[in-house]
C-alpha cells in the first residue's frame, strides 16, 4: 500500500496529461475555424486544457518522485479546478434553463423567441460587437445557402436548424400582403431578400444562436459533471500519494537507501544501555 496510491495517481495524471493534449487542440482549432459561431466556448475550452495539463504534470512529478511541494501545489489547485468546474456547471445550467422552440402548425421546423431565454444570454448577445462576429460567422459557414433551393414543399415537409429557422427566413406568421393593416412581429421587417441581409439582424435569429448554445452548453455541463465526478476520485488519491510522500520524508529524511533520523537514535541509547551492564560485570 506504501506504493500503490503513488502509482495509481502516476498513472492516472499520465492519462489526464496526455488528454489535454486533443483538448488544447479542439480549443486552438476552434478558434481558427469559420464555422464555429459559438466563439465564447473556446476560451473555457482553452483554459480547462491547459489547467489540466500543468496539474496532471504537477501531479505526475510529485507522485513519482515523492516531491512534497509539487503534491502540495497538486492538491490546491485539483481542489481550485473542481470548485470552478462546480461552479460553471451549475451557472451553465442556471442561464440555460429558459427558452425553447415553439412548434409551427404544419410545419417540422420550430421557431425561436428572443424574450424565452435567460436575461444574462439576451444581453450577451445583443452586444453590437459580439454579435457583428457571430454575424459574419454566419455568413461565412453558408448556413442559409443550403436551404434556398427549398422547394415550398420542403418547408412543410423538411427540419431546420435553430440558425436557418431564425436567421434565413422571415417569421411564418409574416403576411406581406401590402393591403394588411394587421400589427406583425418586428422581425417581418427586419427582413430582406438580400443574401447579405437576410434576417441576421432578427430577433429570431440571435435567440437561434442561443438555441444552439444552449444545446451545446448542455452538453459540455453533461461532460463537466463526469469529469467533477473523476477529478474528486483522482484528488482522494492524491491526497493518499501526499501522505505517502510526507511519511518518506519523515521515515527516509536521506533517501530510501540512507540511514534514517530515528535508527542511529535507538542505535545509540542501545549501546549505552549494553556498555553500562558491560562496566558493572566487569
Amino acid at each position: 500500500m506504501y506504493r500503490l496510491s503513488n502509482t495509481v495517481i502516476g498513472f492516472l495524471n499520465l492519462v489526464t496529461l496526455l488528454a489535454s493534449i486533443p483538448i488544447i487542440a479542439a480549443g486552438l482549432w476552434m478558434s481558427r475555424s469559420s464555422t464555429t459561431c459559438e466563439t465564447f466556448l473556446q476560451t473555457p475550452l482553452l483554459v480547462v486544457g491547459f489547467v489540466v495539463l500543468v496539474v496532471s504534470l504537477a501531479g505526475f512529478i510529485g507522485a513519482c518522485f515523492h516531491v512534497v511541494w509539487a503534491l502540495w501545489v497538486y492538491l490546491a489547485v485539483m481542489l481550485l479546478l473542481i470548485a470552478t468546474l462546480i461552479g460553471l456547471t451549475v451557472f451553465g445550467f442556471a442561464v440555460t434553463s429558459k427558452g425553447a422552440g415553439v412548434e409551427v402548425p404544419g410545419r417540422v421546423y420550430k421557431e425561436y423567441h428572443l424574450e424565452d431565454y435567460s436575461p444574462w444570454l439576451r444581453n450577451r448577445i445583443k452586444d453590437p460587437n459580439y454579435w457583428s462576429k457571430i454575424r459574419s460567422c454566419i455568413m461565412g459557414s453558408k448556413t442559409c445557402a443550403k436551404i434556398v433551393a427549398w422547394t415550398p414543399t420542403d418547408y412543410l415537409e423538411r427540419d431546420m436548424s435553430p440558425i436557418q429557422s431564425g436567421c434565413c427566413k422571415p417569421p411564418t406568421s409574416c403576411n406581406y400582403d401590402m393591403a394588411t393593416t394587421v400589427t406583425q412581429d418586428q422581425d417581418c421587417y427586419r427582413w430582406n431578400n438580400a443574401p447579405n441581409l437576410l434576417c441576421y439582424e432578427c430577433d429570431s435569429c440571435k435567440a437561434g444562436v442561443l438555441e444552439d448554445i444552449k444545446r451545446d452548453w448542455h452538453k459540455i455541463s453533461v461532460l463537466t459533471i463526469v469529469m467533477v465526478v473523476v477529478l474528486i476520485g483522482v484528488y482522494s488519491i492524491g491526497c493518499c500519494a501526499f501522505r505517502n510522500a510526507e511519511r518518506a520524508e519523515t521515515d527516509y529524511p536521506y533517501g530510501h537507501n540512507g540511514m534514517s533520523k530515528i535508527r542511529p537514535r535507538w542505535d545509540y541509547h542501545w549501546w549505552r544501555k549494553w556498555h553500562h551492564r558491560r562496566e558493572q560485570i566487569y
